[in-house]
């Protein structure tokens, strides 16, 4: 729906601008601006568009949420094959337009952060992108209640004393599992007592639900 609304509004200035340039000189027309618009108007994927020019031109104008019918009497519909919406009933519009935008850079300054040296300040910013991952995740309604409560085990443990004196262990936590979820992330200083803190969550975790999480740990080829 975002991105329809997106694309719809771009429609819109791009005419507009279009209007007032053909009684403009060559000097005065922005043809860098026309074509910002021209691209965004054909949006394909929200990622594609910054963060920057989200918040100067469409934030402001997107509904926090929408009922189906209404989106559709407007819109006609979303450009998705695979999903149908629902006349009856009310999307978040907001949250879910913003994810996609930020998600883009954030995963691109957590791979410029991996190319850093080594330093408290490095991995300070890589745990803060996993928190507004995570957090970025759960507002479009994505996340569960044993991540987050996972998550804020890992943030508990941060901001304790113990973590302090040791001069910072773990440093952010985010969801994950390649869409099926269950599975939580955690960035953390490369040594023992990190490990301690994760058995430690792992613990906690058991005793307020029952349920004893697997520790993945180690490394592997990834995905190819």
């Amino acid at each position: 729906m975002g991105r329809k609304i997106i694309k719809a509004t771009a429609s819109t200035r791009l005419s507009q601008s279009m209007s007032t340039a053909n009684g403009a000189s060559p000097d005065e027309v922005d043809n860098d601006g026309l074509e910002l618009l021209e691209a965004e108007a054909s949006l394909d994927y929200l990622c594609n568009l910054s963060p920057h020019r989200y918040e100067a031109l469409y934030a402001n104008l997107l509904p926090q949420s929408m009922l189906g019918e209404v989106f559709l009497e407007k819109y006609v519909d979303h450009g998705d094959t695979v999903t149908v919406i629902d006349k009856k009933r009310t999307y978040s519009v907001t949250a879910a337009a913003k994810h996609p935008v930020y998600e883009n850079f954030r995963v691109k300054a957590f791979k410029a952060l991996l190319t850093s040296a080594s330093s408290n300040e490095q991995l300070t910013a890589l745990g803060e992108l996993l928190y507004q991952c995570h957090y970025s995740y759960s507002a479009c309604g994505l996340g569960s209640d044993g991540t987050d409560r996972l998550v804020q085990l890992v943030q508990e443990m941060q901001h304790g004393k113990a973590s302090r004196v040791d001069d910072g262990t773990l440093y952010g936590a985010k969801i994950t599992g390649g869409g099926s979820g269950g599975t939580v992330c955690v960035v953390g200083r490369n040594c023992l007592r990190s490990s301690q803190h994760i058995l430690e969550i792992q613990q906690r975790y058991k005793k307020a639900t029952g349920y004893l999480p697997f520790i993945f740990e180690g490394s592997s080829p990834g995905v190819g």
